[in-house]
């Protein structure tokens, strides 16, 4: 009897405590005001809506503490605000947004909050953790030594990953940036993938996951999907959800691949909140706080003292123009980048990656002398090619006149083929230096 008395009192009193509402004074735009609630920023408050059984509308529309004012909170919400009006009751629920964490996350599907969108079981048994997190702190962040590989050859080989690094995957749109992370998902030697769809079209995320991702991929990931339809707050939220649930399992000791796709969108999220909040536009539109979020958020992948993370973010180029302000703010503050040529996409080069525009900076740390060797003379023929293309193709270029350019001809078909990799195809590190090696040739001065 005893026992019983111990485990439900606590949440009879709970049920029995008074609660203590407050009220909404104004929405407007992507804001509300509440007031007689004591909370904090970053707190998360309940709107009481009252809807019917027979109403589309949620009984409760979640916000989040953005300000706290002396005469209330400004609070921004994280679902519809349609049919919300002053005089409504709030109630506190309790502190941050929370998410759960564990291994039975994988193969799941969540919401940019968190919550299961599959269908599958309930995660109620596991346990919840606030989303915000503290960053490692820098002097106890061991250094980037371990290669990971990633199945793509271009990759592994040009730009090589090491356990911890982040790389920023930059292109415009419509160009590979989505299926060559879903070839990474399957292909990387890492244990676990967490995968965030931010800003993503509703019509491509089964798509994504069936066909890309595929059964064996989605089986050691866990995915969350904020849609472009989503309110602004859950798409900004779901890359810290993301980011969390992979700390997660880097605090277990565990190396993750974490994937967002794309780090543009969740800055677009911010600029609408931003700008809504009165913030003035600056470079192209975006407010300050777009520029102090992204380290805040990048900052957290990364290695730790146990496990590591290892980010990988599409930024989404406007117009393809590479100084686009997301990118070159993401370039500042990533371990590399990856650039996705439209030439190589449009003429069916898959991945359609530009290794002379692309870099790593952990290379010297991850590869030998050797694999470094083969890696710079592979990159010296395609500069070489690319210096000569023009005067081939018009019949202009004299053969000896370069002896890098005259290998490279010859070698182009074998290069290309190295380069070129099948979605279903993903390669094993070992076998990507053992055919590059044999394409330069063991002989040749590098």
């Amino acid at each position: 009897m005893s026992d019983l008395l111990t485990r439900l009192l606590p949440a009879a009193l709970d049920v029995a405590a008074p609660r203590t509402l407050g009220t909404v004074g104004e929405v407007m735009g992507l804001q509300l005001t509440i007031s007689g609630l004591d909370a904090a920023v970053g707190d998360l408050l309940a709107v009481e809506t009252t809807a019917g059984d027979d109403s589309c509308q949620p009984d409760e529309v979640l916000v989040e503490v953005a300000a706290s004012t002396s005469t209330g909170l400004v609070c921004l919400p994280l679902g519809p605000t349609t049919g919300l009006r002053s005089g409504m009751l709030v109630r506190h629920t309790g502190g941050p947004l929370t998410v759960r964490v564990g291994d039975d996350l994988l193969g799941r599907v969540l919401d940019g909050l968190g919550r299961p969108i599959d269908g599958g079981a309930p995660l109620d048994h596991l346990p919840l953790v606030s989303v915000e997190h503290p960053t490692p702190d820098a002097m106890d962040r061991p250094r980037i030594v371990h290669p990971l590989g990633l199945g793509v050859r271009a990759m592994d080989a040009l730009v090589p990953a090491g356990r911890g690094q982040r790389v920023g995957v930059m292109a415009g749109s419509g160009v590979g940036k989505s299926s060559l992370l879903s070839m990474i998902a399957r292909g990387t030697d890492a244990e676990v993938v967490v995968l965030a769809l931010v800003g993503e079209r509703g019509r491509e995320v089964r798509e994504f996951l069936e066909n890309d991702l595929g059964p064996e991929g989605l089986a050691r990931s866990v995915v969350v999907v904020a849609t472009s339809d989503a309110p602004p707050v859950e798409r900004l939220r779901s890359a810290f959800v993301a980011t969390r649930i992979a700390e997660s399992f880097r605090d277990q000791g565990k190396d993750v691949v974490l994937m967002m796709d794309s780090l543009t969108r969740v800055a677009m999220a911010q600029r609408e909140i931003g700008l809504s909040a009165g913030e003035p536009p600056a470079t192209r539109g975006y407010p300050p706080s777009v520029f102090a979020l992204m380290p805040r958020l990048l900052e957290r992948a990364g290695t730790a003292a146990t496990g590591s993370i290892t980010g990988l973010y599409t930024v989404l180029v406007e117009g393809d123009d590479m100084q686009d302000p997301i990118g070159d703010t993401a370039r500042s503050i990533l371990d590399g980048h990856v650039v996705l040529s439209r030439r190589l996409a449009t003429s069916g080069h898959f991945p359609a990656i530009d290794v002379l525009e692309s870099i790593s900076r952990v290379n010297s740390a991850v590869t030998t002398r050797e694999q470094r060797g083969d890696a710079t003379r592979l990159r010296r023929l395609l500069a070489a090619h690319r210096d000569v293309k023009e005067l081939v193709e018009i019949g202009a270029y004299v053969r000896g006149a370069d002896p890098d350019a005259d290998t490279a001809l010859a070698l182009m078909p074998a290069i290309n083929s190295f380069l070129r990799q099948d979605m279903d195809d993903p390669t094993p590190t070992d076998e990507t230096w053992a055919r590059l090696h044999a394409l330069v040739g063991e002989d040749e001065d590098v």
